[in-house]
């Protein structure tokens, strides 16, 4: 009986404690420089209608556990052309049966930045969007990128290839952006490296593909963005890359993710490689 009663008290003890603990770690001070995903989930905005033509702000996504709901992800399979699924079966992705180690994924392998689309489709965790006259910046939390969309009516470039009026591939494109109505900004995007991927599970894309973006604010806590590509080269008609959720939160911080190439290198040959291959890790 003394035993027993010795154990009970034991356990209350140990439970008294744990509820010190936690009140304890509740009533511990907030630094206005990190970010707190449960902060985020109790704090979103106001509310009421969308403001006319207006994007600005922090945006948090599907991954930066403020419980935004996932987005639709891409068409499987993707309609893709004879030179399309060569360079498609070329790519392979991180999954249930592909290890890192036996990945090509530019992101995974060399800590390469994603590039467009694939940055506005993988890792959506937060984005900040700011306009100044002519052009609209969309900041990215992720790998601490940022996009360019020029709003002063300029056409966008079509030679990639030679002479004096070709424009070099980049990881982000070239875009443009307009109004359609009081609510939906749509951008136009080209020019992006081929090297890149445009998915996680590796669609391939041609440096003259064609996204098209239309963020369409419903609320004025909700941005919904949905992306199409159009790819002649590679695809039988136009691919449908889903539909991807943010919501305005005005207490997130913008906090940023960046891959360190160094860390990245000492992960592989110290973990993920030797994974895949047991006989590497003797």
């Amino acid at each position: 009986m003394g035993k027993t009663s010795t154990g009970v008290l034991a356990g209350l003890a140990g439970v008294l404690l744990l509820s010190v603990l936690t009140t304890a770690q509740d009533k511990a001070p907030r630094s206005p420089w990190k970010y707190y995903p449960e902060d985020a989930r109790a704090n979103v905005g106001p509310g009421g209608p969308a403001p006319v033509r207006d994007l600005i702000g922090t945006w948090a996504g599907e991954s930066s556990g403020a419980g935004v709901k996932p987005g639709i992800r891409y068409e499987n399979p993707p309609p893709l052309t004879a030179l399309g699924k060569q360079l498609f079966d070329r790519n392979k992705p991180q999954s249930a049966t592909v290890l890192v180690a036996d990945t090509n994924d530019p992101h995974l392998r060399y800590c390469d930045p994603f590039g467009f689309p694939r940055n506005m489709n993988d890792q959506i965790r937060s984005m900040t969007i700011s306009t100044v006259p002519n052009r609209t910046f969309i900041l990215l939390a992720f790998q601490t990128q940022y996009r360019e969309i020029w709003t002063d009516g300029r056409a966008l470039p079509t030679n990639f290839s030679r002479g004096a009026d070709a424009h070099d591939p980049t990881y982000n494109g070239y875009s443009i952006g307009r109004w359609e109505d009081d609510y939906t900004f749509v951008v136009e995007t080209t020019g992006m490296d081929p090297q890149t991927w445009a998915t996680e599970t590796g669609y391939p894309h041609s440096v003259d593909a064609h996204v098209t973006e239309r963020f369409q604010r419903k609320s004025k806590n909700d941005l919904t963005l949905t992306m199409t590509m159009d790819d002649p080269r590679l695809y039988t008609r136009q691919v449908r890359m889903g539909e991807t959720y943010f919501r305005w939160i005005p207490s997130q911080t913008f906090y940023s993710t960046t891959c360190i190439p160094s860390s990245l290198q000492r992960y592989l040959k110290e973990m993920a490689d030797p994974a895949g291959n047991p006989s590497a890790a003797r």
